[in-house]
């Protein structure tokens, strides 16, 4: 019996003519507009703990399965997401989306799934990261969602190999999934006005890998109003805006824009660098690190200049607060 043989491998190298026969002939439009989730892109979404993330982001969830735009962020058309949440039981977190649900009926219902089994699965062990992309398979997601990224790995966030391993799973299940994600991450604790992306917690890989990053602040705490800050890699930027919190249905809407503030520290708010500040942005990087690193963390840590920031490391070093060894910096022992 003749045995047909097995079709020949799809090419893999590609010339230009032919990716472009590839393209479409418009590009497609975003998960979420203006730019803030890109087809297949990687979306962080940070801020200091109880400010809200998770809140937003079970919204964004919802908008995005019913195709719906709530939040003053335009969702051009529904799709499948996938929910992998680790810091709520399963019926509370339902309870949660039940609230939120009233307000949109079932238009979400097909669409928006849970991984029930996400607890103690880690997207930095293999075995994890099949997990995941097997429940996004199931899903026929089109967008998984990760809330907290700090429960999926078990790697010391100030180590930068570790993180950049740990960023490349994230690259591995986007690939293989086909899926934009989106991350739910905490942000450093001292940072600046005007800091993004650079602002969340971890090495600076994860600033690397993401294509959209999107930060939670509380002008005040007596109200339930956030303020969003945005950075795109692909898209125009885009202006700060406000959301107000509705505590009975849990849907955050847009409440204006923010008034518009000169860009850069006022001269009341300038100040000279000090040992300490110098030795607070070395901890911030792990107690060690090249001058660029370290030069570069005091100026995002103070919002002071490249100029004083070298001054800064020079006066640290004479007094003793860090010491430098073959090319790196750390805090004497």
């Amino acid at each position: 019996m003749n045995v047909a043989a097995p079709p020949p491998p799809a090419a893999t190298v590609l010339c230009l003519a032919q990716l472009l026969q590839q393209q479409p002939t418009s590009p497609p439009p975003g998960l979420v507009e203006p730019g803030l989730l890109p087809p297949q892109g990687i979306l962080f979404v940070g801020g200091e703990p109880k400010v809200g993330k998770s809140l937003l982001v079970a919204n964004l969830a919802l908008s995005l399965a019913a195709g719906c735009d709530r939040l003053g962020f335009p969702v051009p058309a529904a799709c499948r997401v996938l929910v992998c949440q680790f810091e709520l039981p399963v019926p509370q977190f339902v309870s949660r989306l039940a609230t939120m649900r009233r307000a949109l009926g079932p238009a979400a219902d097909q669409n928006l799934f849970l991984d029930t089994r996400a607890t103690g699965q880690l997207l930095s062990a293999p075995q994890g990261l099949r997990h995941f992309l097997c429940a996004a398979r199931a899903a026929a997601a089109q967008v998984i969602i990760l809330d907290p990224l700090y429960s999926t790995h078990d790697q010391d966030e100030n180590d930068t190999r570790a993180m950049a391993a740990l960023c490349q799973s994230l690259l591995r299940l986007r690939e293989a999934s086909r899926a934009a994600l989106i991350v739910v991450h905490h942000v450093r604790k001292c940072i600046g006005r005007y800091e993004i992306g650079s602002a969340f917690r971890g090495s600076s890989a994860l600033h690397a890998v993401g294509d959209s990053y999107l930060l939670l602040t509380r002008p005040s705490p007596q109200f339930s109003t956030i303020e969003l800050r945005f950075q795109f890699r692909y898209a125009a930027p885009q202006p700060p805006r406000l959301l107000q919190l509705d505590s009975s249905t849990l849907w955050f809407s847009p409440a204006g824009a923010v008034p518009e503030c000169p860009r850069g520290p006022r001269a009341a708010d300038r100040r000279k660098v000090e040992p300490t500040d110098v030795r607070q942005a070395l901890t911030e990087l792990g107690t060690r690190a090249r001058y660029t690193q370290l030069r570069q963390q005091i100026m995002t840590l103070t919002g002071c200049s490249k100029r004083t920031a070298q001054m800064a490391i020079t006066a640290a070093c004479q007094q003793g607060s860090i010491v430098q060894t073959d090319g790196h910096y750390s805090l004497p022992r």
